[in-house]
């Protein structure tokens, strides 16, 4: 069954403020009438105890009973084995006192109670009555007890006065509650409302929308988080959109990079198959065509070892090494290369320096920054220097090439990124994966990268790998 929200906080509303309403109209009732009847009762005392002062006189007697009698309050006094003593009457008149109760006026206190039963002449009738015990002067046993009674139907009356009184009361302020209940209500599901719309909105694809809030209740938290939440999603979409682009550009670059050398090598079998390519030219050919495979393969790996970098794949194993050995290997492997773009490739001597690294990985970096130096150099020097610092150790891959502006230097981490396009082809790092490579070690690592750069002056690659084990 279908109850709106509206309604459900204006039932509660309401019922809240009518449950107290009628909780304090019988609270007050009750109050009122106990009240009401407890000074009928210390009135009723005070007369029994001027009766007593008197010394239950006849005389005197009879004066009160006069004077009493005109206010509706009748007095009986009786002795201590219950027979009545004045007024004197015919009939016999019983005083309705049970033992309990006399075995307490006897210990001297009084006793009180209302009872909708006769009075002591017999008439029905609400009626309030009190008994004070009285002892001798000299002795101080008990003598018996004064009875004093009085109808309490003008209490019954005030309180029919005071119970219409307060259900008018009550009427008024239950409508008021219902008008109250409608205006809270309406506030609050306006509120909701708000945030119904706004979501609404963001499911519409508007990112945009905002909700205004003053943070002084939980709606406006959940307004506060709502915003977070929009504004986070709108993150995740523009990194969704991103991603989607750079998926794109990866498919182009990876359908291109792969192009080339599966052009190459179909134009070299299709002249070795038709007998175009002369005798002297196949065994060219044949290595050439190894050339490309070979490229293709350096590709796919790099682009599998660049995933299982990114999918965590990787496992480090983390030891201190020999920086200089290590710059001794590569140096061998990297001389030729260098000697191929007319660079120098120039290794300080790090003798006793230390990096707490994975092996394989370390060498990695190297090699790629040293790479990445060679291809974007002419006729340059390549310098590779390194020190200890407080952290680490520091490594430096300095070379005087083309150099990169800062807008290239921002996406030269990117996949497949080149800062100099008409270098895509060069013979060693053609793939620019590099780069990219390089930095996803580095994270593993936790070692600090950094890149400084200006254009036909070249650019300077320092990473920091710091010597914690953690």
């Amino acid at each position: 069954m279908k109850f709106p929200y509206f309604y459900q906080q204006m039932l509660g509303f309401l019922s809240v403020i009518i449950m107290l309403l009628t909780i304090s109209v019988v609270s007050i009732v009750l109050f009122a009438r106990n009240t009401a009847i407890k000074g009928t009762e210390n009135r009723l005392f005070a007369y029994a105890e001027s009766i007593v002062d008197v010394n239950l006189e006849s005389n005197q007697l009879s004066h009160f009973q006069s004077l009493l009698g005109n206010q509706g309050v009748t007095f009986f006094v009786f002795d201590s084995n219950g027979d009545l003593v004045f007024p004197k009457l015919s009939e016999n008149i019983e005083t309705r006192v049970v033992p309990e109760e006399e075995d307490r006026l006897r210990d001297g206190e009084r006793v009180s109670l209302t009872t909708e039963q006769a009075d002591l002449y017999g008439n029905p009738r609400d009626t309030a009555y009190i008994y004070l015990p009285y002892f001798t002067s000299s002795a101080g046993d008990y003598a018996g007890f004064v009875a004093v009674s009085a109808p309490v139907s003008q209490i019954e009356r005030q309180m029919s006065d005071l119970k219409r009184n307060l259900f008018n009361a009550f009427l008024i302020s239950t409508i008021i509650a219902i008008i109250m209940s409608f205006v809270f209500a309406r506030y609050q599901v306006k509120r909701v409302n708000g945030l119904r719309q706004a979501a609404h909105m963001v499911a519409e694809g508007n990112y945009d929308i905002r909700i205004k809030h003053k943070d002084r209740d939980e709606i406006d938290n959940l307004s506060q988080d709502f915003n977070k939440m929009i504004y986070a999603l709108d993150m995740s979409r523009q990194e969704v959109e991103r991603q989607e682009e750079r998926r794109k550009t990866f498919m182009q670059d990876a359908a291109h990079e792969m192009r080339t050398p599966l052009t190459t090598i179909n134009g070299l079998l299709e002249g070795l198959e038709y007998d175009v390519i002369p005798e002297s030219q196949r065994l060219r050919s044949i290595q050439l065509m190894r050339k490309e495979t070979k490229r293709m393969i350096r590709l796919v790996n790099e682009n599998l070892d660049y995933e299982n970098i990114r999918a965590n794949r990787i496992i480090l194993n983390k030891h201190i090494l020999p920086v200089s050995e290590i710059l001794d290997e590569i140096k061998e492997q990297m001389a030729n290369i260098a000697e191929s773009s007319n660079n120098k490739l120039k290794i300080d001597s790090l003798e006793n320096l230390t990096v707490y690294a994975d092996y394989d990985r370390f060498k990695q970096i190297l090699v790629n920054l040293i790479k990445n130096a060679i291809q974007f150099t002419d006729d340059g020097l390549i310098e590779v220097s390194g020190m200890k610092t407080e952290t680490g150790t520091k490594i430096i891959i300095k070379d005087n090439g083309i150099g990169m502006t800062e807008d290239q230097i921002k996406n030269i981490w990117d996949r497949y990124y080149k800062a100099d396009i008409s270098r895509t082809n060069t013979k060693y790092g053609e793939s620019g994966l590099g780069l990219s490579i390089v930095q996803q070690l580095a994270e593993m690592h936790k070692a600090k990268l950094e890149v400084e750069s200006e254009p036909e002056k070249g650019t300077t690659f320092t990473i920091e790998f710091p010597d914690s084990k953690d």
